[in-house]
């Protein structure tokens, strides 16, 4: 059975195209600046950065903005885009105690060196509407921002902080970590080939869609494997990103880039040495997603678990069923496709059931 070339069409699909940014044109609204979506959207925009896997602010701001708010189409865009860009050069590992931290908690201590840093949170707040944002203008934003800016807590806070984790490890606590000599797994350049490193699994966790990730993580979390995590440190910031320098070859600052960092804590196991120790997850990820971090350390440690035992008890732990269905671009790449024509295959069922129910009949009506 072959496809057959569909001729036609082009003008609805043209008016189908023009439809789309008449419904953005539609009405009284003013259009939409990008600076508007990045400020006042920064948790969806965040989103988009992430499940994009390129880290260009503004092109996500237009990505929302030409795909009407739909964060996967968005974070397509943001793909396919990277996709066509020249890779100018690789960055050794970043370490993160040297992020500009805005945010950093732990729920496993309630004092920590430097001290708990909420941030900005919706975490306390009352899941109840705020009426008067219906009816706000640029002099309410004025005021919000004199507000905060006349009131703000005096003190020299500290731009980055100490790791909470370390004092776990020089107490013997936690397992040392890992040092590895192979170079990180580039998923972007070769398939995943079951079993993959570690690092292959955190990167694809790392540009993976938030809700799947969440599910699958919830999952554990719920019943369906054994990570009932503490989170040890949650840190939101700008990690900046040091690039050698073209003539002498030492890194340099070339700018920094918005990340949110989730440890955490997990049941204790025998360490190399025999010794228990605590377990860790660890998840990270572009821009201000602290769900997706905690999700992605949950299914890193649950991952973990597996392989240590040497046997997959529930689909969180397996790394082919997680890491092949984290994927948004990709699922929903795969869902969308059957809006596409399928006559010739679906009408080559309906000959195949006319004909069997037609010997079904004929079964039916034989003498007996």
């Amino acid at each position: 059975m072959a496809y057959v070339a569909i001729r036609g069409g082009a003008d609805a699909i043209k008016g189908s195209a023009r439809l789309m940014d008449a419904l953005r044109a539609m009405g009284d609204t003013a259009p939409l600046e990008l600076d508007q979506i990045e400020r006042q959207m920064p948790l969806l925009h965040s989103k988009v950065l992430s499940e994009g896997s390129l880290y260009h602010p503004r092109l996500a701001s237009l990505a929302l903005k030409q795909s009407l708010g739909d964060s996967l189409e968005a974070a397509f865009f943001l793909r396919a885009y990277r996709s066509t860009k020249p890779r100018l050069g690789e960055t050794a590992p970043h370490d993160i105690r040297n992020m500009r931290v805005i945010r950093r908690i732990s729920a496993a201590f309630k004092d920590i060196p430097g001290g708990q840093m909420l941030g900005a949170t919706p975490d306390y707040l009352h899941r109840l509407f705020r009426f008067e944002l219906m009816d706000e203008g640029a002099e309410r934003f004025d005021e919000i921002a004199r507000d905060w800016l006349g009131n703000r807590p005096v003190g020299d806070t500290p731009l980055t902080f100490p790791k909470v984790l370390d004092s776990l490890r020089d107490e013997g606590l936690l397992a040392p970590l890992a040092q590895s000599d192979e170079p990180p797994f580039d998923i972007t350049r070769a398939p995943l080939i079951f079993p993959v490193p570690r690092s292959a699994q955190l990167a694809t966790m790392a540009r993976g869609e938030t809700g799947g990730l969440l599910a699958l993580a919830y999952s554990n979390m719920r019943g369906y494997g054994d990570v009932h995590p503490t989170v040890g440190e949650l840190r939101v910031g700008y990690v900046p990103v040091m690039m050698p320098h073209p003539v002498t070859g030492k890194p340099m600052e070339s700018g920094e880039v918005l990340v949110t960092e989730c440890e955490i804590v997990a049941m204790f196991e025998k360490s190399d040495d025999g010794a228990p120790v605590f377990t860790l997850g660890y998840g990270v990820c572009f821009g201000h997603n602290e769900v997706k971090a905690i999700a992605m350390a949950v299914l890193d440690r649950a991952i973990s678990v597996a392989k240590e035992k040497g046997r997959v008890a529930n689909p969180s732990e397996d790394p082919e069923f997680v890491l092949l269905h984290v994927d948004g671009i990709e699922s929903m790449g795969f869902c969308t496709h059957y809006k596409m024509p399928h006559y010739v295959t679906f009408q080559s069922d309906m000959d195949r059931l006319r004909a069997a129910q037609g010997k079904a009949e004929e079964a039916t009506d034989a003498p007996r």
